[in-house]
């Protein structure tokens, strides 16, 4: 009697969906954390993925920093792409991250975008001097995501380092969270320059490249991917997973700017 009254019991919480999360973990969604500059490519293989698979997947982004912190933190992510790999190895480092599934994925490029309603007053040659880079601003600020710590912006640091031009304009930045509310700064006009990856301007109708910073100049551009400790334990993110490294999941990447990594 007692058996029969547990089974009652557990076809009802089946019914309810009331079932405890041991045994609702096939339908519990997928959490992808990824880089900002990521957005279209990834919100395009997540809902293609969604359909192909049945499985419920749910992105966020924001700076790669802030999301690898999160996940140090505990945060149930399933899925880590960042756009620096110095943060997936301090992610790998403390076992945050399941090491034997990290790949690396894509590349990018850094350039300096300006607002199209103000290009044409844009001369080029402006990576050159900081002279020109400050006449360009025209008393305005560098649009930058925060180059302590956003790779975006560690990135852009050390390009205008490494070009005699950080002295120049470390006082004229306008630091951002991610290299998306750099991007915006500039699409708004609130920045007359800003240093993003030439994704995110791709991305964008309102913005046009003035400048392409060489990519001798900063540390490289990589994407590395891999599945956190939750997401090992689960066979729907490994499949999630495998939806990003395929070819066709690399093409999405490659349509959206991206850049192949080199073998």
């Amino acid at each position: 009697m007692h058996n029969a009254f547990r089974a009652v019991v557990f076809f009802l919480c089946v019914c309810v969906g009331l079932l405890p999360a041991h045994f609702g973990h096939g339908s519990e969604r997928l959490l992808v954390f990824a880089a900002a500059s990521t957005r279209e490519a990834v919100l395009a293989i997540t809902t293609q993925a969604s359909r192909e698979l049945g499985i419920p997947i749910v992105a966020s982004f924001a700076a790669s920093s802030a999301l690898a912190r999160q996940i140090e933190a505990g945060a149930p992510a399933h899925l880590y792409l960042s756009a620096d790999v110095a943060w997936m190895d301090r992610l790998e480092s403390i076992e945050a991250i399941a090491g034997e599934t990290r790949h690396d994925l894509v590349r990018n490029r850094l350039v300096l975008i300006a607002p199209r309603a103000t290009v044409s007053l844009i001369r080029q040659g402006l990576l050159t001097s900081s002279a020109a880079l400050f006449t360009a601003l025209g008393g305005g600020r560098l649009a930058i995501a925060d180059p302590d710590a956003v790779p975006a912006g560690v990135y852009g640091r050390q390009a205008l380092e490494s070009l005699g031009l950080w002295d120049g304009i470390a006082g004229h930045l306008a630091p951002a969270a991610n290299v998306r509310a750099a991007l915006a700064l500039v699409e708004r006009g609130a920045a007359p320059l800003g240093l993003v990856y030439a994704t995110d301007a791709k991305a964008s109708a309102n913005v046009v490249v003035v400048g392409r910073v060489p990519q001798d100049s900063h540390a490289p551009i990589v994407y590395p991917i891999a599945l956190t400790k939750r997401g090992d334990a689960d066979r729907r993110a490994h499949r999630l997973l495998q939806a990003f490294l395929a070819p066709s999941g690399r093409a999405v990447f490659t349509a959206h700017g991206f850049e192949p990594v080199q073998p």
